[in-house]
């Protein structure tokens, strides 16, 4: 026996009201400014929740900002408190230079601004203008009190300037001031420095001194540096040096080369000229050419070279030229001398 399945009518030809219909309820058109004004609420709130989480980060900067001006007014307020106001100063190194001039600078840099807020640097600055000073590091000792470390400049030469002083240099061509009585005298001194002031008469001097200290060492592991007064460095290349003692008047030319060498080959021809009869009249010894020696001798306007090839009887000849040129020259001035006491005398015996 087979199910039949009736369908069920819908609408109200099944007899059935509105009330008892089943199924979904009919749906209604939204309207679109309902819709509008629920979006801007959302947007509003979402706004208000955004600047809610800048509150804690906008407070502490405010902060930050606040405890920095805090900061610095009570950095200010310390730095000008008279806790830092300088009361001590604490000098070390100073042989030569002048403590009370660098006490009086580091006091008078210090008196504005307290030690908290010294500026080191400068003080620095100033003091290394002071003579002897080669460099000053200043730090403070808090709270009231400034240390100053001097390194003074170390004298190296002594150079004779065109006034006739002498005075200290040292390795960088700086004058020092003038050599004092109870300074230690060096074995000879620097001729030739140029007082010009400007970087080329300063880059001359340098080298005048790093020549000097050359031959300083040379001469003196040779044991020659006894024998010379000074040496001339007016041009590096062309060195000569002023003998002491006994042979004062004599200079010796050195050259650029050998400088050790060519000093004790000249004062080993001079020795031996000295025990001839020319030996009170030699001018100089020129040892520039190396190998041999020229020793120049005083006759009048002009000198007589020797180390030329000639013979003995050559020598005594010029011997006896230079002894009688110096007689006559002796017998002019003589001459000269007397007739210029009878002129004197001649009109003095007008006038009474």
């Amino acid at each position: 026996m087979r199910e039949q399945f009736i369908p069920q009518k819908v609408g109200n030809r099944s007899g059935m009201t509105g009330k008892n219909r089943s199924g979904p309820a009919p749906q209604r058109p939204v309207r679109r400014g309902r819709a509008s004004s629920g979006e801007s609420a959302g947007r509003a709130g979402r706004r208000r929740r955004t600047a809610l989480n800048y509150v804690p980060l906008i407070f502490k900067l405010s902060l930050v900002v606040c405890a920095g001006v805090l900061l610095f007014a009570g950095y200010r307020a310390a730095a000008s408190a008279s806790l830092f106001q300088l009361r001590t100063v604490e000098i070390q190194g100073t042989a030569r230079a002048s403590a009370d001039a660098v006490q009086m600078i580091v006091r008078r840099d210090v008196a504005s601004t307290g030690v908290w807020q010294a500026d080191l640097k400068e003080i620095g600055a100033h003091l290394e203008r002071l003579l002897w000073v080669r460099s000053a590091v200043v730090t403070r000792v808090l709270p009231d009190g400034i240390r100053v470390r001097i390194t003074e400049r170390v004298p190296r030469a002594v150079v004779r300037l065109s006034t006739g002083r002498f005075a200290w240099v040292d390795d960088d061509a700086v004058l020092l001031g003038e050599m004092k009585p109870a300074d230690e005298m060096p074995p000879f001194f620097l001729r030739g420095w140029n007082e010009d002031d400007s970087e080329a008469a300063r880059g001359e001097n340098s080298d005048r001194v790093r020549k000097y200290l050359e031959l300083r060492r040379l001469w003196d592991g040779a044991g020659l540096s006894e024998r010379v007064s000074e040496v001339n460095l007016i041009d590096v290349r062309d060195v000569r040096a002023q003998l002491a003692g006994d042979d004062s008047q004599i200079e010796v030319r050195l050259g650029s080369q050998d400088l050790g060498k060519r000093l004790k080959q000249a004062l080993e021809v001079l020795d031996e000229q000295r025990k001839t009869a020319r030996g009170s009249f030699i001018s100089y010894v020129d040892v520039t050419q190396g190998k041999r020696a020229i020793v120049g001798f005083v006759s009048g306007a002009h000198a007589i070279s020797e180390g030329q090839p000639g013979t003995e009887g050559k020598r005594q000849e010029q011997d006896a030229a230079t002894r009688t040129e110096l007689k006559e020259r002796t017998g002019k001035r003589e001459g000269k001398a007397r007739e210029k006491e009878k002129r004197e005398e001649t009109n003095r015996n007008r006038a009474g």
